[in-house]
């Protein structure tokens, strides 16, 4: 059906077809009858109250029929879309719509289950008894809190990437010559072992002492938990209960303080632990940080404290004593109180009884370990002061030249260091210095208030076999044998006549080298004047230059092997301008004195301005005993670190003269030790050699002499270390040309000579 609508008029029913002024009908489809006509077309006012339009067919209005303008065309219009809301919100609203939805579920459960406490219908103490389901309800709602509880603990707890400072820190060993121990160094007193040079044992006598279920535990055990919560209430402290995983943990990443929060963090990190670490990594950690007590963390630092030997040396007897230490080395150790032997007996015939229960020890084994394996009655690692802290001092220096050592390195121990030092030999040089120091002191008081000894004994081969640094190294850590303070006087002649016979001597400006011998004849008057191919030589103070022999005395026309023999300081002093003060210098440096301690290129170097130590002076006497080949000292065999060996520069000998010409200074050398001393020469049969040494302003006495091709250099002065390091006259300290204390020091510091 359609209508007719006026022109001027607005239909009173809902039509189909609108007539539009000007002329021609419109047709309104059902669908959107309800939508109003383009009132701008009308130039009326819709009944809705919409603006008009114009009928000029202008832009529609947001409210037009969407199909009055085809897409595209003029006036039309896409329509806008609805904002979505914020991913906050949605996620409000989904959680809101959840709850509500369960909320509708399990509502009427909920208010079914629902606890009534105190519970109604019951009447005086039995409303405050909770019921089956109330009770049942309370448990189950406390395991899942606690199971929510250990999860989330569990996963939140981290294991550090850095041990603590004991678990790192070891200390260092040094060894004598012979293999045993000498001292060591570092305020940890521990060496790490692999698992594997732990003898299994030995292991298993720990594990039947502390934790027999180590290798199939979690980590914890809930036996042990339980017990220790329990005599936690019982006594007031928390104790006992730990596997050792969790031991381990505690020693190597937390602290040993009794708490609560403690022993729950140790047990997380334990169970985190074992399934980041295997059981034998565990187990060799634990064995390597474990305190045993004298000092000493680790399995390996405990079988030397109270055995004596490597733990890799250890039986299950051995072991099982030292597994009674874990439980407290102060109640354990037999040598501290009867009772402590009798618990350590009584623990140790039950760690061995228990290893026989678990298999790990058969009963024949066992009945073959019935006495106690008595440990040793003090540390003999902690032989330290007086003079081995002298010798690991000198030790430590070398060991980290030759093997390359970083002091940070060096400083995190770990070391074994196995030196040249030769203890017999040691003891016979402190003995021998001691003797002369009390002898000092009781005869010249004032005097030996300021007297130092020092001597070195030094072998062919380079190695230092013993020497003498001081008092005491906790009272005087100047090392008197390594100390380049005092000139070393007459004693520095046998260089200058070695580099004479090397290079031979010139007489004028012109001339090339003349060769020289022990034959070859030199003026020895006392005071003789120094001469140079243009003449007298002239001091800065403008006075000729003379050198003074011992005593006064005047010796002619003397040898070169004689002179040498006597110690005729003029002789050497011209020789050495003869031979040229640089060729000088540098033979001495072949043989093995320090460039840094040779004298200025003066004529007083050739009567010994040079300030050596006697390490030096001992090397550079061995280059003529080997022939003119020279090794430089050295005070370590080997290095290792917790079992393996270090690599390092091992000192090899050099030609540092002629093999004629050291063969030349040794025979002269021989004959100034037969003129000098007779009697022992006889003894000796020919095979010692030596030279004592004195100094012009009598500041130093020097004995430097060979015997079985070690030789030994030994050195009296006196220097007030409070003020300065200026040598102060010996005041008779350094005895006579026939009775030398420094001679007297080396000849009873040696082996019986012959």
């Amino acid at each position: 059906m359609q209508l007719r609508v006026p022109e001027d008029g607005i239909p009173t029913t809902r039509d189909e077809k609108l007539q539009i002024p000007g002329g021609g009908w419109r047709q309104i489809s059902d669908e959107n009858a309800d939508i109003p006509s383009n009132a701008e077309e009308t130039g009326r006012t819709s009944p809705t109250g919409d603006s008009p339009a114009s009928a000029s067919g202008s832009r529609a209005s947001p409210r037009s029929p969407a199909k009055a303008t085809a897409p595209g065309q003029p006036g039309a219009r896409r329509r806008r879309k609805a904002p979505k809301p914020a991913p906050a919100d949605r996620v409000t609203a989904a959680v809101g719509a959840a709850t509500t939805a369960v909320v509708a579920v399990l509502g009427p459960w909920l208010r079914r289950v629902r606890p009534y406490y105190p519970r109604p219908g019951r009447t005086g103490w039995k409303r405050w008894v909770p019921s089956w389901r109330q009770t049942g309800g309370a448990v189950l709602a406390s395991f899942v809190l606690s199971v929510l509880t250990l999860t989330v603990a569990y996963a939140v707890t981290d294991i550090p990437d850095d041990l603590n400072s004991y678990a790192t820190q070891q200390d260092t060993v040094y060894f004598w010559a012979d293999g045993t121990p000498m001292a060591r160094a570092g305020w940890v007193h521990r060496q790490e072992m692999e698992l594997d040079d732990v003898p299994e044992d030995v292991r298993w006598a720990v594990l039947a002492a502390e934790n027999e279920s180590f290798y199939s535990d979690p980590g914890i055990s809930a036996k042990g938990l339980t017990r220790a919560i329990l005599r936690t209430f019982g006594q007031g402290s928390t104790q006992g209960g730990s596997t050792i995983t969790q031991q381990y943990v505690k020693n190597v990443y937390l602290t040993h303080e009794q708490t609560y929060s403690r022993k729950f963090t140790e047990a997380m990190m334990a169970l985190k632990l074992d399934n980041k670490m295997s059981k034998d990594e565990i187990l060799e950690g634990y064995l390597n940080t474990s305190w045993f007590g004298r000092g000493t963390y680790g399995i390996q630092r405990a079988a030397q404290a109270y055995y004596g030997k490597d733990v890799s040396e250890l039986n299950a007897s051995e072991g099982a004593f030292l597994a009674a230490l874990l439980k407290g080395a102060g109640l354990y150790d037999p040598t501290l109180s009867a009772a402590n032997r009798t618990r350590a007996e009584e623990r140790w015939r039950w760690t061995l009884d228990r290893m026989v229960k678990i298999g790990k020890l058969s009963p024949e084994e066992r009945a073959g370990y019935r006495t106690f394996p008595k440990p040793l009655e003090s540390n003999p690692l902690y032989n330290t002061g007086e003079q081995s802290d002298y010798l690991v001092e000198l030790a430590t220096q070398h060991a980290k030249k030759t093997a390359h050592i970083s002091d940070k390195d060096f400083d995190r121990g770990g070391y074994q260091v196995y030196t040249t030092f030769d203890k017999k030999r040691m003891d016979q040089l402190t003995k021998a210095v001691g003797a002369a120091r009390d002898k000092a002191r009781k005869d010249e008081p004032g005097a030996a208030k300021h007297v130092h000894y020092g001597a070195a004994s030094v072998a062919v081969d380079g190695r230092i076999l013993a020497i003498h640094g001081g008092p005491d190294h906790r009272k005087q850590g100047y090392n008197e044998s390594n100390a380049t303070t005092v000139p070393a006087g007459s004693a520095f002649q046998p260089f200058v006549y070695a580099a004479a016979l090397e290079h031979g001597v010139r007489k004028s400006r012109d001339s090339g080298p003349v060769p020289v011998t022990g034959e070859t004849v030199y003026n020895g008057d006392d005071k003789v004047p120094v001469t140079t191919p243009e003449g007298p030589y002239w001091d800065r103070s403008g006075r000729k230059v003379a050198a003074k022999n011992d005593g006064g005395r005047s010796y002619g026309q003397i040898s070169l092997h004689r002179a040498l023999a006597s110690s005729v300081n003029t002789t050497f002093m011209q020789l050495g301008m003869d031979t040229g003060l640089d060729k000088v210098r540098a033979t001495a440096q072949a043989a093995g004195l320090l460039h840094s301690s040779l004298g200025a290129q003066v004529p007083a170097l050739t009567t010994g301005s040079s300030t050596p130590s006697a390490i030096r002076m001992a090397s550079g006497y061995t280059t003529f005993a080997a022939e003119g080949r020279h090794t430089e000292p050295y005070t370590i065999l080997k290095v290792t670190r917790n079992g393996h060996e270090v690599a390092m520069d091992t000192p090899v000998p050099r030609r540092a003269m002629d093999a004629d010409t050291a063969a030349e200074v040794q025979s002269a050398l021989t004959d100034a030790f037969r003129t000098a001393y007779p009697e022992t020469a006889a003894k000796a049969g020919g095979k010692v050699a030596g030279k004592r040494g004195t100094t012009e302003r009598d500041t130093a006495a020097w004995y430097v002499g060979t015997e079985k091709k070690v030789s030994t250099a030994v050195v009296v002065y006196r220097i007030d270390l409070a003020k300065s390091l200026e040598p102060l006259p010996l005041e008779g300290l350094g005895g006579t040309i026939a009775d030398s204390v420094p001679y007297s020091i080396w000849s009873e510091a040696l082996s019986p000579l012959g």
